[in-house]
């Protein structure tokens, strides 16, 4: 019975609802993730379970500088958790064509590969993600959508072995 059970939640979470590339544009902005980045920008942020309990919060402050004879965005990444904690995180992004994109980071398994699209940037990739107990090898479908020329929501899908664990819901402020 528990094994009918565990396979229904699968199912129904394989299931759920998020934004795909075909989705409509829902305005005329363009998100440029090299002029938006450029500069400092603080993000707050939370970790969902899939069952929509809020496990973490976080805020992040990000120091990107853009490079544009090398095509190369630095992401310098500073989170603080509300529990004390801390992490940081360096992104190295390079885009490879008039809307795509590739990064590495520590942690990253691969290659992160993305694309701009109107308002919104779409960015996939797998990371051993540090958590309070270890390592947790995670995979992202990140969505961000412009709000205005300062602001930029971002929801991440997260999954484990094929199986939604959680999301993770950023507000970004550029300043």
């Amino acid at each position: 019975m528990r094994w009918i059970i565990l396979a229904a939640f699968l199912v129904l979470g394989a299931c759920s609802g998020r934004p795909g590339p075909s989705d409509p544009l829902l305005s005329d902005r363009k998100l440029n993730l090299e002029e938006f980045f450029d500069g400092r920008v603080v993000a707050h942020g939370q970790f969902q379970d899939v069952f929509g309990e809020v496990r973490r919060r976080f805020v992040v402050t990000i120091d990107g500088d853009w490079q544009p004879k090398t095509q190369m965005l630095t992401l310098d990444e500073n989170f603080v958790y509300e529990d004390g904690s801390k992490e940081d995180r360096k992104w190295t992004l390079t885009k490879t064509g008039p809307d795509t994109w590739q990064g590495t980071a520590p942690g990253v398994l691969g290659t992160a590969s993305g694309i701009e699209r109107g308002d919104t940037f779409n960015w996939t990739y797998r990371i051993d993600l540090p958590v309070p107990d270890g390592t947790l090898r995670v995979g992202f479908d990140d969505w961000m959508w412009l709000l205005t020329e300062d602001r930029l929501l971002n929801i991440a899908y997260m999954r484990k072995a094929g199986a939604r664990i959680g999301q993770v819901t950023i507000f970004f402020e550029k300043k």
